[in-house]
């Protein structure tokens, strides 16, 4: 059932459904509590761990970035370091347009019974080291297996790494620690 819910709930078609089938979705629907945005905590989260610059720099990895840890504008251009610098309202803007992609990662990817804190911790995760990564992390799998499951600790910590140094170790260690509370 779950698999039937996922599939006609993320379905962009409009036709309707008839039968059993409608019936069995119309009775799950409101029971229906599925996390697919960033709480105002998790937004918080992921502000405080990205920081905001105004011009753009190299980040640890020597991509070009700017404001909140964005490496592309919305139109899908990357940042230049020859950008001008921007405001912290277009910061902030840019940020919350680009974080949309980042949610319907996690949010389509993973079991429809996470919480709140874990959305926000695997997207802090997600927006940190990207779609694909995520998609294809042990992170991913262990939450699909069990939710619980103590060793999603350890997974997020296996991406403690930028540019072959551990300097993400604290920030995955405080991702985690979001995900169980």
């Amino acid at each position: 059932m779950a698999k039937a819910k996922r599939q006609i709930k993320r379905s962009n078609s409009k036709r309707s459904l008839s039968g059993s089938l409608a019936k069995s979705v119309i009775r799950t629907l409101p029971s229906l509590t599925e996390v697919q945005h960033l709480s105002k905590t998790g937004l918080a989260f992921i502000g405080k761990e990205e920081g905001c610059i105004l011009k753009p720099y190299l980040d640890s990895v020597g991509v070009p970035t700017i404001g909140f840890g964005n490496t592309y504008y919305e139109n899908g251009v990357r940042v230049k370091l020859s950008d001008p610098p921007i405001s912290k309202d277009r910061a902030l803007s840019l940020f919350l347009n680009i974080l949309s992609l980042y949610e319907k990662t996690v949010w389509s990817n993973t079991r429809d019974d996470i919480n709140q804190n874990q959305f926000d911790a695997l997207v802090s995760l997600t927006y940190n080291i990207g779609v694909n990564a995520f998609k294809k992390s042990t992170v991913l799998k262990l939450v699909n297996k069990n939710p619980a499951d103590i060793k999603i600790t350890d997974a997020f910590k296996m991406w403690k790494n930028a540019g072959g140094k551990p300097i993400l170790l604290n920030r995955r260690i405080r991702e985690a620690k979001l995900y169980f509370s």
